[in-house]
């Protein structure tokens, strides 16, 4: 029976028996079936291979990038596919997002977990269980204080600190997908004023300070 696994924590956070994401032939992720897995959003998720011209050569690329690629070239596979193509069989992979405060895992600009994340991540571990699961997506963000790189170096740090600590909660290795996104997708909006480091401008962002974490299987 498919269900939707919904729930949202107010704190921020972010693997599936045969998901993979396969350099040089797919630069998307897949699961067992060869469905391309989507965030709570619609969105396809890319591997670290993903380019346009490696979306164009991808069988999805045109489910996936649409817009990025030629007119022509989605056309011409629209009618390349088999009209009475058999129906993929077994249940859909559903999707819960629970988006979880950095600042519940790590204390301010570290990537090591606090004992409160620890337990943040043990209620995550507890659903998984609950599901057969697929695949665990985890995005990590930053704030805009600090330059780029070093932004993004740090939410690639912290999405890769919660899958260590998934994996060592006995969630497999191959199941939990990691990204990090830097400062490049704040949710505070022009909601905070300034860019001096004080703590009134620290506490404003704080909400960008997250991991998205994306949980898919089947209940």
């Amino acid at each position: 029976m498919k269900k939707l696994f919904k729930q949202t924590l107010a704190v921020a956070l972010l693997a599936g028996v045969g998901f993979s994401a396969v350099a040089q032939e797919r630069v998307y992720v897949i699961d067992q079936r060869d469905v391309v897995a989507k965030s709570g959003f619609g969105l396809c998720w890319r591997d670290g291979y993903w380019t346009p011209a490696a979306a164009a050569a991808d069988k999805a690329g045109c489910e996936c990038d649409k817009d990025l690629l030629p007119k022509e070239a989605c056309e011409a596979k629209q009618v390349a596919a088999a009209p009475n193509a058999p129906a993929v069989a077994g249940p859909k992979p559903t999707g819960e997002k629970i988006t979880v405060a950095a600042d519940a895992l790590f204390d301010f600009n570290k990537a090591v977990l606090r004992p409160e994340g620890k337990a943040k991540l043990d209620e995550l571990v507890s659903k998984a269980n609950a599901i057969k699961l697929e695949v665990i997506l985890a995005v990590g963000h930053t704030d805009r204080i600090g330059g780029a790189a070093y932004n993004q170096k740090l939410s690639e740090k912290r999405a890769a600190a919660v899958k260590e600590y998934l994996v060592a909660k006995g969630i497999e290795a191959n199941r939990v997908y990691t990204e990090g996104k830097g400062k490049t997708q704040p949710v505070t909006g022009d909601k905070c004023k300034g860019n001096a480091k004080t703590k009134a401008l620290i506490d404003c962002l704080q909400p960008d300070r997250r991991v998205d974490i994306e949980v898919i299987g089947t209940k």
